[in-house]
């Protein structure tokens, strides 16, 4: 998926105050849960972010979010069941409770940055003017390449694949059938057009195969140039076609092959649509049944499901962001001014006894635990991490000096010789560790679309694909 906003957990270490103070407070969306370490988490829970107008005679009003995405915030919660489970377990990090700090982005990067601040600096009064910096990221969402280079990103790393590893993975799949004549579109932003570059070298490289045409999808859906690219696939003697985009992005292009009928031709997908439901409609199925694709490994979390189901709102304002959950799914409305959320028109009152375990949304649903799994990789690669620092023996630490460092004069730098190293294989049986370039080992499902009898699209999971098949 394209990184348009942060989606990363980090490690911030906060000292006493003695300099900074802080000017004014941020109002987010957030969950709270106080630790000897503070693990901190943004996550896309809203997907508008609303600004107030500005009059420019009194001091603007903050932002505010809209569209609640219960996806998203399972993944949030995700992090927290994992610390719960971490804090439970005596073999990592024994006598050391790690504790959260969880905010949402609203995807926007306003937002974002803001959420981010607090969890450098922190949110009290007075600051360590030495304390403004230095985190130690893991993403469990960022796929642009660009940020394997350590050069200017040193002490990143992810638990998703590199979209590097995903054009390799696409080039396998058109070398397991002998596809080596194809067409690419892509999406003109950093997400599709690193990967067309990439597909280019690859399909050489990999494939001896070419690349009958390369067509950037307009950012405006400009129906002119949309018409021109659907002729242009519907002209070529090149029979599959490897998009690279998200879902909505291309959404224009697939309506325009569905009403220019251009079928007979392969689809093969990023993993950025390759399971979105927004294409899995009677009208599509013509065009689109039989489509191959990459997406993110599915796993399993056991407990995930009870934990998300015990959630219950408190009246601290810092957990405001379970409010803004408990507001959606059953449509009522706390009486507070402390979230930061709107709804219009009149709502019932929310008692905080409503029953989840009678509700149906993406919140609970274990079928499709991609990104929150990720997550959940995230989050025990940062134990992992932690847990070999208080067990490093002096004479034999990872420093210049074969020194060790404590949890009590820890700093973010340090933990990223540790993430380094990591090496553990979750309860789902998939192994995790980082690359020289702070890459996860790259894990695909391979996808493929059929017809259901109702004349919908079914996406049947076929196989795996990893790392040594390319």
């Amino acid at each position: 998926m394209v990184w348009v906003s942060p989606a990363f957990l980090l490690l911030s270490a906060l000292l006493a105050p003695d300099s900074c103070q802080l000017r004014g407070h941020f109002k987010l969306n957030g969950m709270h849960k106080d630790g000897d370490l503070i693990l901190g988490g943004l996550f896309e829970v809203h997907l508008l972010t609303v600004f107030p107008e500005r009059n420019f005679t009194s001091e603007p009003e903050q932002p505010y979010c809209e569209k609640f995405d219960m996806a998203g915030f399972q993944q949030a919660q995700t992090m927290a069941f994992a610390i719960e489970e971490i804090n439970r377990n005596p073999n990592i990090l024994p006598n050391i409770t790690l504790g959260y700090h969880l905010y949402d982005n609203c995807v926007k990067l306003a937002v974002a940055f803001r959420a981010a601040t607090a969890l450098l600096s922190g949110t009290d009064e007075s600051i360590s003017s030495s304390d403004c910096t230095g985190y130690a990221p893991v993403s469990f969402f960022a796929t642009c390449s660009c940020l394997s280079d350590r050069r200017k990103y040193p002490s990143f790393f992810r638990t998703i694949p590199s979209d590097a590893f995903q054009v390799r993975a696409i080039v396998q799949i058109l070398k397991r059938f002998g596809w080596t004549w194809v067409g690419l579109v892509y999406s003109d932003d950093d997400y599709g057009i690193n990967a067309a570059h990439e597909f280019h070298h690859n399909i050489q490289v990999q494939l001896s195969g070419c690349v009958a045409y390369s067509e950037m999808l307009p950012r405006d859906n400009n129906r002119r140039d949309i018409r021109r690219i659907v002729e242009v696939i519907k002209t070529s003697t090149a029979r599959v076609v490897v998009a690279v985009s998200s879902g909505p992005y291309l959404l224009p292009l697939m309506e325009e092959v569905a009403l220019r009928n251009v079928t007979e031709r392969q689809w093969i997908a990023s993993e950025a649509w390759a399971t979105s439901p927004i294409f899995l409609t009677q009208r599509l199925l013509p065009y689109l049944g039989g489509t191959l694709g990459i997406a993110i490994r599915r796993g399993e979390i056991q407990g995930l499901r009870e934990f998300l189901l015990q959630l219950r709102p408190d009246r601290d304002l810092k957990n405001n962001m379970v409010w803004n959950f408990w507001e959606e799914m059953f449509g009522c409305t706390f009486d507070s001014e402390g979230t930061l959320f709107k709804t219009e028109g009149e709502r019932k009152m929310c008692t905080g006894e409503e029953d989840i375990s009678n509700t149906n949304t993406a919140y609970t649903d274990m079928s499709q635990l991609r990104a929150s799994y990720n997550v959940y990789k995230a989050v025990n690669a940062l134990a992992h991490a932690l847990h070999d620092l208080t067990i490093c023996e002096e004479g034999r630490g990872p420093f210049n000096d074969l020194g060790c460092t404590s949890i009590q004069t820890l700093q973010p730098w340090q933990v990223v010789r540790y993430l380094q190293k990591v090496n553990f294989t979750t309860g789902f049986g998939d192994h995790v560790s980082f690359d020289e370039n702070g890459n996860a080992l790259a894990i695909y499902d391979i996808m493929n679309w059929l017809p259901k009898p109702d004349g919908l699209i079914r996406v049947h999971t076929g196989g795996l694909i990893c790392n040594q098949h390319f």
